[in-house]
């Protein structure tokens, strides 16, 4: 059974840290991604990383103040969150991809974790 399980968020002041982990079991995935959905918006792509980790792809909101990594021996992807700002305030979700390329659009990831709220405050 595939689980992809989030964690790390919290409450931080504008300018803070965070750095959320997603644990992955039950297969392995072609590609990773973090997207992330506030209240009454849709959900938005924030960055993605293949495999190997040797390609990574983000938002253009990121602008540099976001990392996404992985560890295959931990199966974990994670995403360092830098220099948050209040409109970072959402909730991010993990997901992952069977196989194929990397992607942009929900529906190009096949599993989904059950999201971990980050609150950014001013």
């Amino acid at each position: 059974q595939v689980q992809l399980v989030e964690s790390g968020g919290g409450l931080v002041q504008a300018g803070g840290s965070l750095r959320l982990s997603c644990a992955a079991s039950g297969r392995t995935f072609s590609s990773m991604a973090w997207f992330r959905q506030a209240p009454g918006k849709d959900r938005e792509f924030v960055a993605t990383i293949t495999w190997s980790g040797r390609y990574t792809f983000y938002a253009d909101f990121v602008k540099g103040r976001f990392t996404i990594s992985r560890d295959n021996a931990k199966n974990t992807v994670y995403l360092q969150l830098n220099s948050l700002k209040p409109e970072d305030t959402a909730a991010y979700y993990c997901a992952a991809r069977r196989e194929g390329a990397t992607g942009t659009r929900s529906y190009e990831y096949d599993y989904w974790g059950q999201g971990t709220q980050v609150t950014v405050s001013s």
